[in-house]
């Protein structure tokens, strides 16, 4: 390699010649390696017996002779556990950025609960690992990376069990008197990888560990299948002795350190044990079976105790039972995989407590059905754990999150609550949210209150379905309340490949409404009290640059029914500049009534489904008639005919100018009964200044003339502001799932 004067090279291979800025580098047997120039030094050499490391991993807050101390310690460990040391390797801060710690990466300075020293050694850990076995094993990087992923994650996990067994998830946090009662502060530091696998397989998004790379989702490539492979191994290792798993892993490097490797040869040391192992590769590392092992009942005969255990997902891998006495373990053994349902029996030896998978051996689906109290005297067999905010899901506890809550609209005026749920961090079967708050203007209680059931099918199109009923109480108008009923099926689609980013629902609801009189709608008698059946489908299919989705919406009252559909498009340009163009079309299939309540709306819909997050549903001037809800006819300029009790059909379409500031058009017809169809359209700027969270729109010229010269222009602007966090945190989530 050629470089200019003053230039450094270093690599992993050999050094050969040097002269004149031309440097020579030898290296046999190699699947790859890394040849970095710069102008300035950015490597460190770390030496000790066997090998040298050339160390760019930057930390300022580090002394070098802590760094130097750490380097040892992770050569060492990883030289002793893999058998064999690199004459020399490379541990580059680029590589470290490809393939980050998550979790630590993402927290800021003066938010980190670790030392600068342990973060520090995972990261350098993290990436020497992967410089190791990259040079180690010859695999096909991209059909066999599981092997590179788990004995990575397996590694890290027996270096922090050695180096720091009593560290914790969240670091230091579990110091504080105040965190003691939270799971998340007291579990285990290698626990993050069984609850980061976890988090998509609750969501019915993990694919098998050992698919080929190219076809995992982003968090799976990146974290869950990563994390999965290396939580088999553990399985694995516990089954058949850490040491056996080790002197495996040794003898496959060993073999196969200077020539091209592949599974089967992986397959074939493994196979070798005294223990069945089929189970390691055809289950848990190519295959979507879940793991779940069940204590269905526990029976006393003689000194003796009976167990019924259900395997209740099919997956026939060994499972470890523990017998407990006072959270001390006096009984362990190991079931062999079965289907179906099993009956063993164990010595009784005083024991309280009868426990699967007690020290999270497996990457089990669900813990909350693996133990049985066998106290004469007990109130269920998992007590109630009171929890202020958020917490990670505790198996042994039934866990009731409470937080304060704070909402706003118009007429309740600021409702402070609290909020009794229990949906912690994993997705669960079944949920519940009730939140009683006080209105301050009415002085007056309100709140609202959802129950739900899911159930998530593997291996099909139709993976999703959640039955729901929820309860909304507020007031629409200074005084009135209306109280909104809605049991709901909601149904989700999604296509064979997950890659493809297709996105589709079903969702099938009655919505019942009961408003009280009030004497500041006077022409609302009508719609007092009513119930409204609506069908709803969506697709959605985004990418990096496109986004397209549709969707068709059916409703049927009493004295209405109504058709419509949605189309949207969006665009974004390599300069940055993004298009979007929305299509909407809706009409009544009969109309009986005599209200304009329930007519399509050009530009504010009167939302009698109380779908939308209004501030002030009901006011028609001032601050808060100017909210938009980009919904029905989607205009932003108040034109003269502003509802059709017939049929509407209108576009939407927005250019970007610069940066944030943006051109928008609308124009369509509306169609009311006894009329001619009505010609419509407006434009203007939009100030998109974070999308669906806070906007603006300026209304420049429209079908009744200019308006920006109008002396009341000020009431003209429109804005969106949403005060949910969820759909902030949305617009951070999304590309990972």
């Amino acid at each position: 390699i050629v470089v200019p004067d003053g230039w450094r090279v270093e690599s992993d291979l050999t050094n050969g010649t040097q002269h004149a800025g031309t440097y020579g580098f030898t290296g046999n047997n190699r699947a790859g390696f890394s040849i970095y120039a710069s102008k300035r030094p950015i490597f460190h050499s770390f030496r000790n017996s066997k090998t040298e490391v050339l160390n760019s991993l930057e930390d300022v807050r580090l002394d070098d002779i802590t760094k130097a101390i750490l380097v040892d310690r992770i050569a060492t460990f990883t030289t002793d556990y893999f058998g064999i040391a690199p004459k020399k390797i490379v541990v580059s801060q680029e590589d470290y950025e490809r393939n980050p710690f998550y979790g630590l990466n993402q927290l800021p300075r003066f938010l980190n609960t670790f030392s600068d020293v342990f973060v520090y050694e995972l990261k350098f850990l993290k990436t020497y690992l992967n410089a190791y076995l990259r040079q180690a094993l010859h695999l096909d990087p991209r059909a066999e990376t599981w092997i590179y992923d788990g004995l990575q994650t397996y590694a890290m996990m027996r270096y922090i069990d050695q180096v720091h067994p009593g560290a914790k998830m969240t670091g230091h946090l579990g110091n504080f008197r105040l965190l003691q009662n939270y799971n998340v502060t007291s579990t285990d530091f290698n626990s993050q990888y069984r609850y980061l696998y976890l988090l998509m397989a609750r969501k019915n998004l993990d694919q098998p560990a050992g698919d080929p790379k190219n076809t995992f989702l982003k968090f799976n490539e990146q974290i869950a299948a990563k994390y999965r492979s290396g939580l088999n191994f553990r399985h694995l290792g516990e089954f058949i002795g850490e040491d056996t798993l080790q002197s495996i892993v040794r003898s496959y490097v060993a073999s196969n350190w200077d020539k091209p490797t592949s599974e089967e040869d992986l397959r074939r040391l493994i196979s070798q044990t005294q223990k069945p192992t089929d189970w390691f590769f055809e289950t848990s590392v190519h295959s979507r079976e879940l793991i779940d092992y069940k204590i269905t009942s526990v029976e006393k005969k003689n000194d003796s105790l009976l167990l019924n255990i259900r395997n209740r997902t099919g997956a026939e891998v060994p499972v470890p039972l523990y017998g407990l006495n006072r959270k001390n373990v006096v009984h362990k053994q190991w079931l062999p995989g079965f289907k179906g349902d099993t009956l063993v029996s164990i010595p009784a030896d005083s024991l309280d407590k009868v426990v699967l998978n007690y020290d999270n051996e497996i990457p089990e689906f669900n813990q909350r059905n693996n133990f049985r109290s066998l106290k004469s005297v007990r109130i269920g067999n998992r007590p109630f754990k009171f929890v202020l905010f958020k917490d990670l899901e505790d198996p042994y506890y039934n866990q009731i999150l409470y937080v304060p809550t704070m909402a706003y609209n118009y007429y309740d005026g600021l409702t402070p609550g609290l909020r009794f749920y229990n949906r912690t961090i994993l997705e669960k079967p079944f949920y519940f949210d009730i939140n009683p708050a006080y209105s301050t203007n009415t002085q007056s209680f309100a709140g609202s209150g959802a129950i739900s059931v899911q159930h998530f099918y593997r291996d099909r199109n139709l993976y999703h379905i959640r039955y729901s009923a929820s309860a909304n109480y507020f007031h629409y108008t200074p005084d009135a309340t209306y109280l909104r009923l809605v049991p709901t099926v909601l149904m989700r689609f999604r296509p064979d490949d997950l890659r493809d980013n297709l996105k589709q629902s079903l969702m099938i609801r009655q919505v019942t409404v009961s408003r009280e009189p009030t004497k500041f709608l006077v022409d609302d008698e009508y719609a007092q009290n009513y119930s409204v059946f609506n069908a709803r489908f969506g697709s959605t299919r985004d990418l990096l640059t496109t986004r397209l989705s549709y969707g068709v919406d059916f409703q049927a009252a009493g004295d209405f029914g109504k058709v419509s559909g949605e189309f949207q498009w969006r665009k974004l340009f390599e300069d940055n500049r993004q298009l979007t163009f929305r299509l909407f079309a809706g009409s009544f299939l009969y109309n009986k009534t005599d209200s304009g309540f329930f007519n399509f709306a050009l530009d504010r819909p009167t939302d009698y489904l109380f779908d939308y997050n209004y501030y002030g549903r009901s006011e028609t001037t001032g601050l808060f008639s100017q909210q938009l809800i980009m919904a029905e006819g989607g205009f932003k300029s108040r034109l003269d005919v502003p509802y059709a009790d017939d049929w509407m059909a209108t576009t939407n379409v927005g250019f970007g100018i610069w940066n944030w500031v943006e051109a928008y058009a609308d124009a369509g017809w509306v169609k009311n009964s006894g009329d001619s169809p009505r010609f419509l359209y407006d434009s203007g700027v939009r100030l998109n200044l974070l999308q669906d969270y806070f906007e603006l729109y300026l209304p420049v010229y429209s079908s009744q003339g200019w308006e920006i010269g109008e002396p009341n222009y000020g009431e003209r602007i429109r804005f969106i502001v949403t005060l949910s966090p969820n759909t902030l945190i949305g617009l951070f989530t999304r590309r990972w799932f």
